[in-house]
């Protein structure tokens, strides 16, 4: 087989080591974050590699290349109408950083994908223009924009943040009839007696400190936690999945409530802001972290008006807590539930929104996130049985 360049040859594809010599010696320039073929490579700069050039480079070094890769790459290669491959997804392949989208290469190997930006294609139906802005929005690598807007179905469809959404505004619907109250709902005094809002002297009732999330002080606060929810939500997952978002949202919910029965004793709980901010602090983490890749439209000024929506509703909580404008029975609901799900997200969130082909499982620093916030958990439990009484804590008698 000496001197052949074909892609089939078992002489050079025979072994399952490795490849590192040739990333090192090919090792190209990095602007943005970004790899670039060399030019002994590409000498075009196009930023694709033919497969004969790479099977006669891997030749030339007397590399072997594991049959399973060489697959993925042959099915990538088919993938358009040159047989090239992105250097990238050629990196990627030989260092194992990535799975998912060459698994579905092997699938869909014969099905040819256009090499123009997304932002291009004309005459698409709503739902796959809505398909491409959430590949543009959540994304930040081109090929796996262009994988995700050609392979996307539609069934399971991103059913839980709908769900949630949903159940939230029946709730305050039928709250809002039955007290005749649409704004500051938390001063009237049969909202609290409900049974999904969390207060301190029912914190023996462990569901609420998860059915705290379907209440809302009042109209405001309703529309801009579903208007989050649906605009970041389920586009987030959409492309992560319902398990992955669906926990981080409840983990969110979760440590939102056990933070304020740690640091605000006194105070109730309602709205589902801290399932909230959990998305949108992850989703914002991982648009400054890929800021480079990223082609979401306006995304500057876009992060700059979320930021600036966040901040406010942090300052009017902060400001409904302690300078209440209406008298009230008893304390109002805490804030603390904001900055809990802003840490879980930029913690938690950010790993798992970075893991979009990667299984979690395998990753240590998730299993250090777990470990975290299981012992969270382990004393905000205790702190709930033991701390009450041990501090003699003056708590608001329960509705």
């Amino acid at each position: 087989c000496a001197g052949c360049p074909g892609t089939g040859c078992p002489a050079w594809v025979r072994g399952t080591r490795r490849s590192p010599q040739l990333i090192k010696e090919s090792q190209p320039w990095r602007p943005s974050g970004a790899l670039c073929c060399p030019p002994q490579l590409d000498p075009e700069n196009t930023g694709f590699i033919g497969v004969e050039t790479f099977a006669s480079l891997v030749h030339s070094h007397e590399l072997p290349l594991d049959p399973a890769k060489l697959d993925m790459l042959v099915a990538l290669a088919q993938g358009n109408d040159e047989g090239q491959v992105c250097y990238q997804e050629l990196v990627d392949l030989i260092s194992s950083k990535r799975s998912s989208s060459f698994k579905r290469a092997i699938a869909n190997g014969q099905r040819a994908l256009p090499r123009d930006v997304l932002l291009d294609e004309t005459g698409l139906g709503f739902y796959k223009r809505f398909v491409r802005y959430v590949a543009y929005e959540i994304l930040p690598c081109e090929m796996d924009r262009r994988w995700y807007f050609y392979q996307h179905r539609t069934c399971p469809p991103p059913v839980f943040m709908a769900a949630v959404t949903l159940t939230q505004i029946i709730v305050f619907l039928c709250y809002g009839a039955r007290l005749n109250k649409w704004v500051l709902q938390t001063y009237h005094p049969e909202y609290m007696k409900s049974p999904l809002v969390y207060h301190p002297g029912h914190r023996a009732r462990a569901w609420r400190f998860l059915t705290y999330m379907f209440m809302h002080v009042g109209l405001e606060q309703l529309g801009f936690n579903a208007l989050l929810q649906l605009m970041i939500g389920v586009p987030l997952e959409m492309v992560h999945g319902i398990l992955r978002i669906s926990f981080l949202y409840l983990a969110g919910v979760l440590a939102g409530s056990l933070t304020v029965s740690i640091t605000d004793m006194r105070a109730p709980l309602v709205g589902g802001s801290g399932g909230v901010y959990a998305l949108c602090s992850a989703h914002l983490a991982n648009v400054v972290m890929n800021w480079a890749g990223m082609r979401c439209p306006y995304k500057l000024l876009r992060m700059v008006l979320a930021l600036v929506c966040m901040s406010s509703e942090v300052g009017r909580a902060v400001w409904l807590r302690f300078s209440p404008p209406l008298p009230a029975s008893g304390p109002q609901p805490s804030f603390m539930a904001h900055l809990a799900g802003a840490i879980v997200g930029i913690s938690m969130g950010l790993t798992i929104l970075r893991s979009y082909e990667e299984s979690l499982q395998d990753q240590c620093g998730w299993w250090v996130l777990l470990l975290s916030y299981g012992t969270f958990l382990l004393f905000a439990v205790f702190w709930n049985i033991f701390a009450y009484d041990l501090l003699g804590a003056q708590i608001p008698p329960p509705p």
